[in-house]
């Protein structure tokens, strides 16, 4: 008999959030990844459903991550290239005035960050030229490709111009999709945030949120979480222990024990 959490009412707020936006829709069991089989609650119509319970202490962790690095005042790169994902990431980081990418991942994004850097230079200067009327030294053709070379730069780099070092942590929805993101990271020794569905390989995860990462709804709340974390931790900059905590190497490999 199939098991699923639908079929009783839900008393715990968060949960009961989670639940409205679809957070506990997985995959099919075929997709599945051994990974994320403890974080399974049953099956409702072939389609594998996320004990929220679980989701819910998984989120937490992230969270006291997340706010521990914005009280020692380190900086998160929130990153996806799912269409389900763009806005919502674009919004809430810059509503907190953090880095994003929010289109394909550059290679080379972290472990090349002086070349990244170089070109967000390059888009900041065309895009000050531009604005001072500067181009216009130029011929017609040529201002046509200074244009186009502006919009393609500004689809790749333009979540990266207050980015001015390697961040300390990457926030990534669907990592199965973010596969050189996670792989830079882990180069780098960077902890990983990230929602991951129930096709992902946790394991490279240093803390994962097993939900829905396809649906809107349910990557927009997880979202949310993840920048109000951030917000609230500027407030905590002040609390001593917080700061040594996130001032610790191994708190920035990610390697501290979760509690």
């Amino acid at each position: 008999m199939e098991k699923t959490n639908t079929d009783f009412k839900i008393s715990d707020p968060l949960i009961a959030a989670m639940f409205e936006t679809g957070a506990h829709y997985g995959y099919s069991k075929s997709r599945r990844h051994p990974s994320v089989g403890s974080y399974i609650f049953g099956v409702k119509n072939r389609v594998e459903i996320f004990d929220l319970e679980k989701t819910k202490d998984a989120l937490a962790k992230a969270i006291e991550f997340v706010s521990g690095l914005s009280a020692a005042r380190k900086v998160i790169l929130f990153a996806s290239s799912k269409v389900e994902a763009k806005e919502s990431i674009r919004k809430a980081a810059e509503e907190a005035g953090l880095p994003y990418v929010a289109s394909r991942w550059v290679g080379g994004t972290l472990t090349n960050f002086t070349q990244i850097k170089s070109r967000v230079e390059r888009l900041i200067n065309l895009r000050n030229q531009k604005q001072k009327g500067e181009l216009s030294k130029y011929t017609k053709k040529e201002q046509l490709m200074i244009d186009r070379e502006i919009a393609r730069m500004e689809a790749l780099f333009s979540g990266l111009v207050t980015l001015k070092e390697v961040p300390a942590a990457l926030f990534i929805i669907d990592p199965k999709e973010e596969t050189t993101a996670v792989s830079e990271a882990a180069r780098l020794g960077i902890p990983v945030v990230a929602l991951t569905g129930s096709d992902c390989d946790i394991s490279k995860i240093d803390y994962p949120i097993p939900a829905n990462d396809s649906a809107r709804a349910s990557v927009a709340f997880f979202v949310g979480e993840i920048a109000r974390a951030y917000a609230e931790g500027k407030k905590l900059n002040n609390q001593q222990p917080i700061l040594r905590q996130a001032q610790d190497p191994e708190f920035n490999r990610g390697t501290i024990e979760n509690k």
